[in-house]
């Protein structure tokens, strides 16, 4: 009963499917034809009893049907064959009459045909003779064409083409002439449009060629204008009283030559000025630009010429290598940029859409990058300042061209704020070897005049003030040396070369003003400066000669406020404003002088030294000679004979007395202190392992004799014993030894009141030491004496306890 129920579940489903693949498309069948192999077991054998029971009935079905309509077709095929032979006979007799209907026409056709010729003759006739009307108008333009080619008048030439294809061409379009005639008017368009783009290319290297002699022309007009404006407000201030122009306060003599240009050389009273109409025919762009217009393709001819200009700019903005050697290579770069610019404005104004305002902006704005680029990088090669102000002066009268033209040029000023440091470094430079050439040449001694002559000549050299050395007699010495006002000139020089660069760079006095004081500041302490350095290291200069410098410095430091009233004077800038810069004189001179000073007590020192490397003691010595060393009492005689020059030295006034007296009694107490310690350090080498009593003693007459010449007051001015205080610390030591007082030393140390208080227990443990080795070494039989081996034994018991002590001391630390 079960299988029975399957089977009677499964026909339905196979039903549905055999309906489903008779209505579907083939494509769909492949999932329904699935199903059958994924219902139960043994459904593929009954769905195929199911297909082949309808396949059998759907065979019937067509068997049914076909019997049904075989009688029709059978009955059809019989009509046919019987209208066959009607339709044979009527096509015969339809043959036949079209025949004879041939034969009776033929007369009539001959006739008619010839009636039709003549009137078709008639009509060809007047036909022609009004298309010959029509063509010749047509025939005649085209001839004026001709004539207007041959004679190059070419924007005639499109406007006669121009009437013939919109009023001639359409009344004869139809002629194969005609279409000759349209064929060749492109290739007469493209004949002109080739020889104004020829014109226009000559026309481009012209421009190319004569763009120095346009800049140079624009650049001399423009320098015209400036001088005539600068002429005429100077009047103008004469004439209401005024002085506003810095260049009114520079000496006439420094003016001559600063209008002066290489535009100059020529005479301009006899050769006149050319415009750029005069030296350039700028017809070719106007012609090439209208046929280009004409033929409606005015924006080929427009980004063609921007194309060619940009590149030219390109060539025109490429400097020679050797520009920087010589003003003529920077004047060229100039002329040529300058004509190219010129050209372009000219063309602004003059044509419609050729060029734009944003265009020449972009051009100059592209333009000014590289010719600040260009100027940068080859003024940094410029070492001659001459050749710097040149190229400012260049640099200016290029930017007032352009100016003058439209063009921005406020880069341009700023490039020359740095090219005026580039100046000032180079002015620098310059001035450091004059400076130099100064110092070489001087005496370092006090300048000597005889006679009223003689002090006014100096005078007006260098503001020298004193009422006592104008009450001395003839003949008399200034304080200063001869390199004190030949200074002072240099540095008005300097000033006057800083000012030469800051002209026509519109800006205002107290810009300028500011500009003078930093650039003077830049000379005084960087420059000046480090010359007075170096002269004063030099090996070959001596005590005087630093002193002389130190006095020479003193005189410069006092002639600042001269130089600020000077740039001042110049400017019209009072010193009282509160952003007015200070000249940094006190300072530069008063690192000068410590230099000096300084390089005064070295000297002095390594004199010293010199000295003490010839000491010659006999450490070992049993008893002294009885007289100090022959170094010592060289070097004695040395520095008195030093110390007299110093407080001998040529003064003028109470300031320098005082100034000198200052740095000999400082010269002398760094002496006496540097003498001491080498003293202290020839005891205390290490090298040295042992120092007999006699050698202590010998070495006792000789610090002896330096407290004597410190308490002979070898220079005025020392209060007391100030001057012995210096071997104060030798003093305590040798006393210490000499008297062999170690009790007192080692109870009172420590206490403010102790009489050793300046021996350190340090080094007059390392002096014991080297005498205990001596007193080993020397007495061979002390073992056998009483005294000595008491001293012995003394000697060590002093020196465990100093160790005792050093090492307490070191503990605390």
């Amino acid at each position: 009963m079960a299988e029975n129920s399957e089977g009677l579940g499964t026909v339905p489903e196979h039903e549905r499917i055999l309906q489903e693949i008779e209505s579907t498309d083939t494509a769909c069948v492949g999932p329904t034809l699935r199903s059958v192999y994924d219902d139960q077991p043994n459904a593929h054998k009954k769905f195929m009893e199911k297909l082949d029971a309808c396949i059998r009935n759907h065979d019937k079905e067509i068997e049914k049907m076909c019997n049904f309509h075989h009688q029709g077709f059978v009955d059809a095929i019989t009509e046919l064959l019987k209208v066959r032979t009607d339709a044979e006979k009527l096509k015969v007799q339809v043959t036949d009459t079209n025949r004879r209907f041939q034969d009776a026409g033929k007369e009539v056709i001959i006739q008619t045909e010839d009636i039709i010729r003549c009137r078709i003759q008639q009509r060809n006739i007047t036909t022609v003779v009004e298309k010959l009307q029509l063509c010749l108008p047509v025939l005649e333009m085209y001839s004026k064409l001709k004539e207007q080619m041959t004679a190059k008048r070419y924007y005639s030439a499109l406007k006669t083409m121009e009437q013939l294809e919109n009023v001639y061409f359409p009344r004869v379009s139809q002629y194969r002439f005609c279409q000759l005639m349209i064929e060749n008017l492109p290739k007469l368009r493209e004949d002109i449009k080739e020889i104004s783009m020829s014109d226009l290319k000559d026309f481009l290297e012209s421009i190319r060629k004569h763009s120095d002699k346009i800049g140079e022309t624009a650049m001399k007009q423009a320098q015209q204008q400036k001088t005539f404006s600068v002429a005429l407000q100077k009047q103008n201030n004469v004439k209401f009283g005024k002085n506003m122009y810095i260049n009114d306060r520079i000496p006439e003599e420094r003016k001559e030559n600063e209008l002066k240009q290489g535009f100059e050389e020529e005479d301009e009273n006899e050769e006149e000025i050319l415009t750029v109409q005069d030296l350039v025919d700028f017809s070719p762009v106007y012609r090439c630009l209208h046929i280009y217009s004409v033929l409606g393709d005015e924006e080929t001819f427009e980004n063609y010429y921007r194309k060619q200009r940009k590149k030219q700019a390109r060539l025109v903005l490429q400097p020679q290598s050797n520009m920087h050697e010589t003003v003529d290579g920077y004047r060229r770069y100039f002329t040529q940029i300058v004509g190219f610019f010129v050209v372009e404005d000219h063309i602004l104004h003059v044509t419609q859409g050729l060029v734009t305002r944003a265009y020449t902006d972009e051009l100059w704005n592209m333009a000014l990058s590289k010719i600040i680029a260009v100027l940068r990088a080859h003024s940094s090669y410029c070492t001659d300042p001459d050749l710097v102000l040149e190229l400012k002066n260049l640099i200016v009268i290029f930017a007032d061209t352009l100016q003058g033209y439209g063009f921005p040029v406020n880069r341009l000023f700023d490039l020359l704020f740095e090219i005026r440091d580039q100046y000032n470094e180079t002015l620098l430079k310059k001035w450091a070897g004059v400076f130099r050439d100064i110092f070489e040449e001087d005496n370092y001694s006090p300048i000597p005049i005889v006679n009223e002559e003689e002090y006014k000549a100096v005078i007006s050299k260098f503001p020298f003030q004193d009422p006592d050395f104008e009450k001395q007699s003839f003949p008399k010495k200034f304080p200063m040396s001869q390199s004190v006002p030949h200074i002072y000139i240099q540095v008005k020089e300097f000033i006057y070369a800083s000012l030469k660069f800051s002209e026509s760079l519109h800006r205002s006095s107290t810009e300028i003003d500011d500009m003078l004081r930093k650039s003077t500041n830049l000379l005084l302490t960087r420059t000046l400066s480090s010359c007075l350095l170096n002269l004063i290291r030099k090996p070959h200069i001596g005590l005087t000669e630093l002193v002389q410098i130190i006095i020479n410095t003193t005189h410069l430091e006092q002639a600042c406020k001269y130089l600020e009233d000077f740039i001042t004077n110049i400017t019209n800038i009072s010193q009282e404003t509160v952003h007015t810069t200070r000249l940094y004189g006190l300072s530069t001179f008063k690192d000068a002088r410590h230099a000096a000073e300084g390089e005064i007590y070295t000297k002095l020192n390594q004199k010293i030294d010199e000295f003490v490397q010839l000491a010659d003691y006999d450490w070992t010595m049993s008893e002294p000679d009885g007289r100090a060393s022959g170094y010592l009492m060289d070097l004695i005689n040395f520095l008195r004979s030093i110390f007299q020059v110093f407080t001998h030295l040529p003064t003028n006034s109470s300031d320098h007395a005082a100034m000198t007296g200052k740095v000999a009694q400082t010269a002398c107490m760094s002496a006496c202190q540097h003498l001491s310690t080498s003293l202290m350090q020839m005891l205390l080498d290490s090298e040295l392992k042992q120092i007999s009593m006699g050698a202590v003693q010998q070495f006792n007459l000789d610090v002896i004799q330096c407290e004597l010449f410190a308490s002979s007051e070898p220079v005025p001015g020392f209060q007391g014993d100030t001057l012995q205080l210096a071997f104060i610390d030798l003093r305590q030591l040798l006393d210490l030894f000499m008297v062999w007082d170690w009790s007192t030393y080692l109870a009172d140390y420590g206490q403010p009141a102790s009489k050793y208080l300046r021996v350190n227990p340090n080094t007059a443990l390392t002096l014991l030491e080297k005498m205990k080795d001596t007193s080993k070494k020397n007495n061979i039989f002390a073992q056998f004496r009483k005294n000595d081996r008491d001293k012995q034994k003394l000697i060590e018991t002093v020196v465990k306890q100093l160790r005792s002590l050093v090492n307490g001391m070191s503990q605390h630390t």
